[in-house]
């Protein structure tokens, strides 16, 4: 496996193994599976198991979703043992090897508030023939908003196991999730971000990533998102929408242009803005040596970028020296 591309269901692509860990080999009369998470629908914590473990728990969920049992944890008592003798009977284990794994339940919880999880999952739980339960898998996910509690475990993060793109991003606070188009997104808010994505599609485009600059973004912050977007070989046009009812079109657009004279931007660029200053932001863009395509609407700047990115990877495939700007 060490220097084998390890494909899984969240990595279809593959994640270099550079890591191995050995550990004993265990004799298991049967697997289990049992987790912890945060539930919107119960508002709280949730301990779900299943008598069906060591596979995908997504399968056994489509497969047989009666054989997952979710029990909600109220956050104000914490797991109570009458929690944990629900989900033992639902396991199917008695006497002595109940009562272990009762205390490994409580041991979960634990662990699940201390250190701030949004998920601690066991896959599998393995009983063994001596009647002892052991934690032979886990995968376990922790607050972001908690690091500043959880210095030790976030000093941890192996950086190399994550798209560069996205770790340089979180350098400059700016939310970013790379994605297989080849329109480059640049946006205000999450919601206004999805709706883009959204828009794009529904002309026929593909949107390359999710990028919010958020509400209080500066010129820097801009710079270096363009940056992303121009130096990411799959994009082909850069769309870029800012609603000026969080943060002024006018920084904005001192920030692209900045980005556009600093980095070289060889990308097509379609620019939408609207709110806060859009006027003065307008007359900086016009004014600039930088070709860049104003839009007057969400629809309109969705067709243009969608257009110019068929341009410029026709260009591309014919080999052809296309200049946008």
């Amino acid at each position: 496996m060490l220097g084998q591309e390890l494909v899984t269901k969240q990595a279809k692509d593959g994640i270099l193994c550079q890591k191995l860990y050995l550990m004993e080999r265990v004799y298991m009369r049967r697997e289990m599976y049992l987790s912890l998470m945060m539930d919107r629908g119960s508002g709280g914590p949730l301990l779900v198991g299943s008598a069906q473990g060591g596979t995908s728990i997504e399968d056994v969920a489509a497969k047989n979703p009666d054989a997952i049992l979710g029990v909600p944890i109220d956050i104000t008592v914490g797991l109570t043992g009458e929690n944990c003798d629900q989900m033992v009977a639902h396991l199917g284990l008695e006497g002595e090897t109940g009562e272990k794994a009762a205390d490994l339940m409580k041991h979960m919880y634990d662990m699940f508030l201390k250190c701030d999880c949004t998920q601690l999952e066991v896959n599998p739980i393995a009983e063994t023939p001596d009647g002892d339960v052991l934690v032979c898998d886990a995968k376990v996910n922790f607050d972001p908003n908690a690091e500043f509690r959880q210095g030790e475990i976030f000093s941890r993060r192996d950086h190399s196991q994550e798209d560069p793109r996205e770790v340089e991003a979180s350098k400059y606070d700016l939310n970013y999730i790379g994605l297989d188009g080849n329109i480059g997104c640049m946006v205000n808010g999450a919601g206004l971000a999805m709706s883009t994505m959204d828009i794009i599609q529904l002309k026929g485009g593909s949107p390359a990533n999710f990028l919010d600059v958020g509400g209080g973004a500066t010129e820097s912050q801009v710079q270096k998102a363009f940056e992303l977007l121009n130096d990411d070989a799959n994009v082909k046009a850069i769309l870029v929408n800012i609603f000026g009812g969080i943060m002024r079109c006018d920084v904005i657009a001192a920030g692209i242009i900045n980005a556009a004279k600093n980095i070289g931007m060889n990308k097509p660029l379609v620019i939408r803005l609207q709110g806060t200053n859009v006027e003065q932001a307008k007359a900086l863009i016009e004014d600039c040596d930088f070709k860049m395509i104003l839009a007057n609407d969400l629809d309109d700047a969705a067709a243009k970028a969608v257009g110019v990115a068929d341009i410029a990877k026709q260009a591309e495939e014919l080999q052809l020296g296309i200049s946008f700007n």
